[in-house]
């Protein structure tokens, strides 16, 4: 990945700062998509589930439903856009070929990905902290672990920046990409328990829900916030550390070889 010999006013980093710099810039410069857009669609989300539904139903003791459902929401959209930043951003630059300019910069894979990924990280938590921003107009949260719950959205960032990361790498066309999206991150999303507790389930639904690594972030997040969940909120950080982690070390591996970055 670093070239061989590096010219006198090389500054240590500068590589890394470029690539995190370019890519902020790359989704501020189409933020009515990137950002708006996803705002919106939340949006929708709490007023169906907010102003129509929040006071009249209760899936959790304690909780009215919009309450319960917020913080799925939130995360949907930490998620939502921590993946698609990295996925399409990647698969871009390997569809138009200047992956090769990247790959013969002195930067390494690590730093590579950290760029990719920090920029991700900062997308999705921005669109999950103005979809909570406007869920203050439809219901109150309590906030039981503020610090708890803003690192179980940190994590789930950073987990699904390096799926994108992973994503993108394997997908042969943009048909392909959007496979991904729709047919195994939505899906996982929407039964990992942003609408309903994994609680109500019958089996062997339930057991089988706790094989959704989605599950895990959104019961911790949600746990997090109302002070109530299915799991306790240590397996819900180990399992997404250890899913992070091992993403990580797969794409370090991948890029680190080429694989697939330079056809």
């Amino acid at each position: 990945m670093s070239a061989n010999s590096r010219p006198d006013n090389y500054i240590p980093g500068r590589p890394f700062l470029t690539l995190l710099h370019k890519e902020v810039r790359r989704f501020l410069r189409v933020s009515s998509q990137t950002i708006f857009t996803p705002i919106i669609t939340a949006s929708l989300y709490l007023f169906i589930f907010g102003a129509t539904l929040g006071e009249r139903i209760s899936v959790l003791e304690g909780f009215n439903y919009a309450q319960f459902v917020i913080p799925g929401l939130i995360l949907m959209g930490v998620i939502n856009n921590s993946f698609a930043n990295t996925a399409s951003s990647l698969f871009m630059s390997r569809y138009l070929g200047n992956i090769v300019d990247l790959l013969v910069t002195p930067i390494t894979p690590p730093q590579l990905i950290l760029a990719y990924t920090i920029a991700a990280m900062i997308r999705g938590l921005s669109v999950g902290i103005v979809v909570w921003l406007v869920s203050t107009f439809f219901a109150g949260l309590p906030w039981d672990a503020p610090l708890t719950a803003i690192g179980m959205a940190t994590m789930a960032s950073l987990l699904f920046a390096q799926c994108g990361l992973v994503v993108a790498i394997y997908a042969s066309s943009f048909d392909s990409l959007s496979m991904y999206t729709n047919f195994l991150i939505l899906p996982l999303i929407y039964l990992g328990g942003v609408f309903y507790p994994i609680s109500i389930l019958p089996e062997p639904w339930g057991k089988l829900s706790h094989l959704n690594p989605m599950f895990y972030l959104i019961d911790g997040f949600r746990t997090a916030i109302l002070g109530v969940g299915d799991l306790p909120l240590w397996l819900s950080f180990l399992v997404a550390g250890i899913m992070s982690a091992l993403l990580f070390i797969w794409v370090v591996f991948l890029i680190g070889r080429g694989h697939r970055l330079s056809s």
